[in-house]
């Protein structure tokens, strides 16, 4: 069995990509309700308690990243979870990452919260 040269280079950047398209309160409230299962956008709209627009937009960013997709029914797009399994699984590692630092990452310098003052 030949080992194929990884382009570390390529590689991380493509990770970079996937992490900035989760690095949104509002894409990943919207993973975790399909998680739950098939949603229509209005159905979105009204648990999230954001514009339609607003719902629209970070659906497009989440298909253009490959984690959702969405297939047609009636007038309305049904919007779903491409990878459910591996998604969970990414989702539940930051969880119980973020359970083993603490706040650490909120109080972060450069990507946390920003606090008055700091």
């Amino acid at each position: 069995m030949t080992d194929v040269p990884v382009d570390e280079t390529t590689s991380l950047s493509a990770a970079a990509c996937l992490f900035r398209g989760l690095g949104d309160p509002t894409r990943l409230a919207i993973l975790r309700q399909l998680a739950l299962g098939e949603h229509r956008v209005v159905e979105l709209t009204a648990h999230l308690g954001l514009a339609q627009s607003t719902v629209s937009g970070h659906l497009a960013c989440l298909r253009d990243c490959g984690l959702v997709e969405s297939r047609p029914q009636g007038r309305a797009s049904v919007f779903s979870l491409t990878t459910r399994p591996e998604l969970l699984e990414l989702l539940g590692a930051a969880e119980r990452l973020l359970a083993a630092t603490g706040d650490q990452v909120v109080r972060c310098s450069v990507y946390g919260e920003k606090v008055a003052g700091r």
